[in-house]
């Protein structure tokens, strides 16, 4: 038989890999032994070195190890609490603070810092229904974020919801549209989550403060309320026709346009004519909102009768102040709310919804620009002489003013809806900010914009009192009182300037009225931030405040 010469050179036995003659650099050295098996020997470089011990399985681990898989474990048979060196920090809420300042105290700190729950509503054996209770808890806080309130308080009333029917572990979130909260029972349970889309808006603050009782009711741990109360209290809430009808607004608009033209040195003639103007321009708005059209449009179409008259009476040659006439239509237009609002939202670290707000606030302010900027270039064109230098004058009647300027907010106060026993506390508060604002402006000839600062100041530091005094929200204390300090004279003059083609001039101008808006919404958040330092909410319930990112 022959043996080729490829045959003859392969290793017939294991002594034949120890074959003297074979001299290849992968031979294996005589001596060496080599262990044999079935498998192929193993080269993976994840391959557990001779000589460790592989882990162990987790049921029989005795001690973690950082190459051990991890271990799970149930809510009943749970590992020990680790407890920091430093102790765990006590921390305590004084049960007469308003619920407010402890939600926001609450909500400021990591879940693992916050307190035990407060005493909770009874509810059913088993617990409560988590999802019952995460939908009660957005339905409240869409009315509240609907309603005009600021993010940092819808999320406290929402929070406070759910403490009170035992949710401890409950994060809310609000954004301009878009409501969520998540629930997690333990570390080891799932999270149930639920949110709600806001999509329509309406300014009515006595369904507000029907909420914010609500809100204290589930709150108060002497007061019983089930679910199935709260959800028929909420009902009706939902049902609830506002307190004014549609022509005692339209009235309300009127009034408060004929006070602010007389905040700006009108007579009588100025007064009813921008009355007229006005209570024209909101059954147009009324008109087009029952059309379907969007916003925008309605501000544009209100604008457009106050200018009219305005340009007619200086065609006509009557002898009225008809940059009076227009600036006392544009009060009650200028979106003061939803600016406050919105740099409240920014001031406290909200600052997707407050960017929302303020461009909300920009395109109705736009609207009313395009409005006015129409009907004065065509007055223009035609001949209308309007002076932008005749900056009207309000030292010489300071009581007329502040009559004017509570007549102002009493009729605001009517416009959003207020309970009437509201009305007379706003009333006062308006007087008293103009009185301020009048005294450091025009006795005190300090800058407009460190006078509108300061009396709006005062506004939210006594509507927060107020407020507090009667747990509710401080909104109906404050939005109507700040209506005397709109810079519609400012906003007018502006776009007067740039019909007649004197656009820098107009710029400065509507940079001004845009100085003294931002004055008023931070002197309204000032004020009532200040508010918080008189009230006694303990040592521990101060609010955290967010820390500086040092710019990364």
């Amino acid at each position: 038989m022959q043996v080729t010469e490829a045959e003859d050179r392969k290793p017939r036995s294991d002594e034949a890999r120890y074959d003297p003659e074979i001299t290849s650099e992968f031979a294996i050295p005589r001596g060496l032994d080599v262990p044999r098996g079935d498998d192929s020997e193993t080269t993976s470089e994840f391959a557990v070195p001779e000589g460790l011990l592989s882990p162990q399985p987790p049921s029989a681990e005795p001690e973690g190890s950082a190459f051990s898989p991890p271990s799970t474990y149930s809510a009943d048979q749970a590992p020990s609490a680790f407890t920091p060196a430093t102790g765990v920090p006590l921390v305590s809420l004084v049960k007469d603070a308003p619920w407010q300042d402890r939600m926001r105290t609450m909500l400021r700190m990591p879940v693992t810092e916050r307190p035990a729950p407060e005493p909770v509503q009874r509810v059913e054996e088993g617990g409560p229904a988590v999802p019952r209770v995460l939908d009660l808890t957005l339905r409240i806080g869409e009315l509240l974020l609907a309603g005009g309130e600021g993010a940092e308080d819808v999320e406290a009333a929402m929070f406070a919801v759910c403490r009170s029917y035992g949710l401890d572990r409950c994060e809310p979130n609000v954004t301009f549209t878009l409501l969520s909260i998540s629930h997690q029972p333990s570390l080891v349970d799932d999270p149930v989550t639920a949110s709600r889309t806001v999509r329509r808006r309406g300014t009515d603050y006595t369904r507000l403060a029907a909420v914010f009782r609500l809100v204290d009711d589930l709150t108060d741990p002497e007061t019983h309320v089930s679910l199935e109360e709260a959800y028929r209290r909420l009902a009706e809430i939902r049902r609830n026709r506002h307190p004014y009808p549609g022509w005692a607004l339209t009235l309300a608009s009127g009034l408060l346009a004929g006070a602010a033209s007389v905040l700006v040195g009108g007579d009588v003639v100025v007064f009813v004519a921008a009355a007229v103007g006005a209570m024209l321009g909101d059954r147009l708005a009324w008109l087009c909102a029952g059309r379907g059209l969007p916003e925008f449009y309605q501000f544009t179409v209100a604008a457009m009768p106050p200018a009219a008259i305005g340009v007619a009476l200086t065609l006509a040659h009557v002898d009225v102040n008809g940059s009076a006439v227009i600036t006392g239509g544009l009060f009650a237009l200028l979106p003061g709310r939803a600016l406050v609002a919105g740099v409240q939202d920014g001031l406290t670290g909200f600052y997707i919804t407050a960017s929302a707000r303020l461009l909300e606030v920009m395109y109705f302010f736009v609207g009313i620009v395009v409005g006015v900027l129409v009907v004065l270039y065509f007055g223009v064109k035609i001949g209308g002489k309007l002076n932008p230098d005749a900056v009207p004058t309000i030292s010489q009647r300071p009581l007329i003013q502040i009559a004017a300027s509570m007549l102002l907010s009493l009729t605001f106060a009517v416009l959003l809806q207020q309970e009437r026993s509201t009305v007379l506390w706003v009333t006062l508060n308006g007087g008293v900010a103009w009185s301020v604002y009048g005294a450091m402006r025009y006795a005190g000839d300090i800058s407009p914009v460190a006078s509108t600062a300061v009396a709006a100041g005062l506004v939210g530091l006594f509507g927060q009192l107020l407020s507090r005094y009667r747990f509710a929200s401080a909104l109906p204390y404050t939005t109507a009182a700040i209506g005397p300090l709109l810079p519609g004279s400012a906003t007018y003059f502006g776009l007067l300037s740039i019909a007649q083609n004197d656009v820098d001039k107009g710029l400065v101008s509507l940079a001004k009225a845009a100085s003294l808006a931002m004055a008023i919404a931070i002197g309204v958040h000032l004020g009532s931030e200040i508010s918080r330092l008189f009230l006694r909410v303990g040592s521990a319930g101060k609010r955290r405040a967010a820390k500086r990112t040092r710019g990364f």
